[in-house]
């Protein structure tokens, strides 16, 4: 029988381009010219959009009462539309996951439903449904007087709307892979439904909700069509930051593009943030 020695056996070791477990090899030729066309249309227009800003005078543009309540507003609606998201859309995550409920697959495909409508679309869908003449508006408004659209609570019902499949999405997808032995021996373990979903489930899939979350998030505080359809655009009251940009188009571009960068700014600042606490916390543990 033939020895490999160490040396021959390391020769080929680098042969086949393997170091520390890693292969080394270039790039296929084929994937390197779509992949850096892809990385400048994404890259270009947020470059130009800082080429364009009228540095001069952000300062003053974004520190405007408008600019900061619209600010605000955007703020508060996007995190009350996750909160409401996160509340109702995680148990429906994991019942789709187990599909318990009878008819999941039609549900399912009701939950994607917001992803495929235009904004404008689901923003008539929204008034259909919970206008003063809707199916369920129209009930709240003649027996109790609520309001709901051109109201924050209609930029708010907007915002979770389009936004709260991306949460379900994500959160689905972490249920039916983690290992549902730990549930299993918490259950011998005498661990009760409530204990096991809330010790057990939750933080094995802590890393999915933060990131649905995240999405979640991002998508609320950047609607538009579905707002401005259902909620209408009056400055303190339903116009966000995305319909303040779209205002100030019409009339500045110079306050639409620095009301951009805020927006971005903001943005941007928020998901790092997350994302920076996520990794310290899995270091952690």
């Amino acid at each position: 029988m033939h020895v490999i020695g160490a040396g021959h056996l390391a020769r080929l070791r680098l042969r086949a381009g393997l170091v520390t477990g890693r292969r080394i090899a270039a790039p296929p030729w084929f994937l390197i010219g779509p992949g850096v066309i892809a990385v400048g249309f994404l890259v270009i227009p947020l470059v130009a959009l800082l080429l364009q800003a009228p540095w001069g005078s952000f300062a003053s543009i974004i520190s405007t009462p408008s600019a900061m309540d619209a600010l605000r507003l955007s703020l508060i609606t996007s995190l009350i539309a996750t909160a409401i998201a996160a509340v109702i859309g995680i148990p429906l995550a994991w019942l789709l996951a187990r599909e318990i409920l009878p008819g999941t697959r039609l549900i399912r495909a009701l939950v994607i439903v917001p992803l495929l409508l235009p904004p404008v679309v689901s923003g008539v869908a929204l008034l259909a449904a919970f206008g003063r003449r809707g199916s369920v508006g129209g009930f709240l408004f003649d027996t109790f007087g609520i309001q709901i659209p051109f109201t924050t609570t209609g930029v708010i019902l907007a915002e979770t709307f389009v936004a709260m499949p991306f949460l379900i999405i994500t959160l689905e997808g972490a249920f039916r892979s983690f290992d549902r032995r730990f549930e299993d021996a918490a259950v011998t373990l005498g661990a009760s439904p409530l204990t096991v979903f809330r010790r057990i489930t939750l933080p094995l899939v802590a890393p999915s909700i933060i990131a649905g979350a995240a999405l979640c998030w991002a998508r609320a505080l950047g609607e538009f069509g579905a707002t401005i359809t259902f909620a209408g655009n009056f400055p303190g009251v339903t116009q966000t930051m995305p319909l303040a940009v779209y205002t100030a188009l019409e009339s500045d571009r110079d306050i639409a593009i620095a009301l951009s960068i805020l927006l971005l700014a903001v943005s941007v600042a928020v998901l790092v943030a997350l994302r920076g606490n996520y990794m310290r916390g899995a270091t952690r543990s």
